[in-house]
């Protein structure tokens, strides 16, 4: 049994500066969070590709992907799964979802976060929202085995732009 922290105490808190990162998306071609500054960015962390929960919340997404897009939001999805896992899976189930690969070195991104599970060795079900200066503005971590809500994603994502009451 690990002494580590719950991993909830160790995401970045709203208002602190996103941690920046490369990985690779399923053709391989690096994105880097910070040339996505100017827009809001939803990063998603899953387990597992081909998985039940991670499929059915990554296909929630996907089928609301232009409810992100009116917001201002990409859509980021981040599993220690391989290039060519993510990339067999996108395709399989027709996703435009970005899918990126934090496989090597394996966590490390997903570690930043403070969703990685140093004992089952994959991110658990964590989502930042970071506004379009790269400030943490909403987290949220599920249970294992607990899927996320889609209406908290899509709610935090319509009000990451909405103009603050009295301004």
């Amino acid at each position: 049994m690990s002494n580590a922290p719950p991993l909830s105490t160790v995401m970045p808190a709203p208002g602190e500066q996103a941690p920046d990162f490369v990985l690779p998306d399923t053709h391989n071609t690096p994105v880097r969070l910070s040339d996505l500054r100017g827009e809001g960015v939803l990063v998603v962390f899953f387990p597992f590709a081909f998985s039940r929960i991670c499929h059915r919340e990554i296909a929630e997404l996907n089928e609301r992907i232009e409810d992100f897009d009116a917001a201002g939001v990409h859509l980021l999805g981040i599993s220690c799964d391989a290039v060519h896992s993510q990339r067999a899976w996108a395709a399989q189930e027709e996703f435009e979802i970005t899918l990126l690969s934090d496989f090597w070195p394996h966590g490390h991104v997903s570690a930043q976060y403070g969703v990685f599970d140093d004992e089952t060795g994959h991110p658990g079900r964590g989502s930042v929202l970071i506004d379009a200066q790269g400030t943490v503005a909403w987290t949220t971590l599920s249970p294992p085995g607990q899927p996320r809500s889609l209406t908290e994603h899509l709610q935090a994502a319509r009000n990451l732009g909405a103009p603050a009451e009295g301004g």
